[in-house]
């Protein structure tokens, strides 16, 4: 239950960048800033919380020998996530943003057949493909039921190009953040705390984000103190907060994908979060009916997510006690 509270606690923080991201927008910020300086603002805090543990130099060690493995991994799970989602907060609401994210949670549960495991055979140790998790697949359609609901009715009121640049970056990062993540944990092979490969992604995802800020300087100029501080906001809150919190809940269920699953169901609370925060300090418009019924479909599916997750760890638990 422990890694699911850390997921809940985690989709708090995370709507903060749902919520100030389209703020930004709303106030003329690009969303070359807005995802830049997020990690450019993560550095100098996780520098020092990963020092103060006497952890910097064997990450950096390893950085050194495989560097483009975590560069290229930190990328997808870091750029090809934060750049689209940056971009699609100019199209559409915080909360709808937050909605159509949850097909991170389906996005998941699809990538289960690319990853192996390693069983035991009558002739040694093989790798075999993992199976799609079926149950967690049906869960998952739920979620995307719901996005769907929500999308449908936002659609009647823009233009078809403003749902388009809103809908397909969420979609391209929903597969990229745990695909990211999950081959980065196969990267680290348990030799690395939460912190540590958060600090190592950021690092190694830098050519990224300076190659971005010499774009956004060149083509819109600097950007101005107020996204500047909103950015730093978003860089406590949900690049440093959120992710160690959502990493960790990840690393205690890695071994099980199933309850992998769930933990990445938790962040459909994003949604919910988001929507209170649009509306308390944004004096955002309520959804209608129709949008707050595809929410609650989302909302539906996380918590089923989370209940088949708890039974599932119950049944382990008995049958391990009963084998002892």
């Amino acid at each position: 239950m422990k890694p699911i509270l850390l997921g809940i606690a985690a989709s708090c923080f995370f709507a903060c960048s749902f919520i100030l991201n389209h703020a930004m927008q709303l106030e003329g910020g690009s969303w070359i800033w807005t995802s830049a300086l997020r990690f450019l603002f993560m550095l100098p805090f996780l520098l020092l919380l990963v020092g103060s543990r006497k952890n910097l130099m064997p990450l950096l060690r390893e950085l050194k020998t495989h560097f483009w493995r975590w560069f290229l991994w930190s990328l997808i799970g870091f750029g090809l996530f934060y750049v689209p989602i940056c971009f699609a907060a100019a199209f559409e609401p915080g909360w709808l943003v937050a909605g159509t994210w949850q097909i991170t949670i389906i996005a998941g549960t699809l990538l289960v057949p690319f990853f192996h495991e390693t069983v035991a055979t009558p002739y040694g140790p093989k790798k075999v493909r993992k199976r799609l998790p079926r149950r967690g697949l049906l869960l998952s359609l739920l979620i995307v039921l719901g996005v769907g609901v929500m999308q449908f009715e936002h659609a009647t009121h823009i233009a078809g190009r403003d749902i388009f640049f809103g809908v397909v970056p969420i979609v391209v990062a929903a597969f990229a953040y745990p695909l990211g993540n999950r081959k980065m944990m196969k990267v680290c092979e348990g030799k690395f705390d939460t912190y540590q490969r958060v600090l190592g992604m950021t690092i190694c995802s830098l050519p990224l984000w300076l190659g971005l800020s010499i774009y956004g300087w060149f083509t819109v100029g600097p950007p101005s103190a107020g996204q500047s501080l909103q950015a730093l906001i978003v860089a406590i809150s949900s690049g440093v907060i959120a992710t160690i919190l959502f990493f960790s809940a990840t690393d205690m269920v890695k071994g099980s994908l199933h309850h992998l699953a769930a933990v990445e169901a938790t962040q459909a609370g994003e949604v919910l979060f988001t929507l209170i925060g649009e509306v308390l300090f944004f004096s955002a418009a309520l959804p209608t009916l129709i949008s707050l019924g595809g929410m609650l479909l989302v909302l539906t599916g996380m918590i089923l997510h989370s209940l088949a997750s708890s039974k599932n760890e119950l049944v382990v638990v008995a049958q391990t006690t009963t084998e002892l």
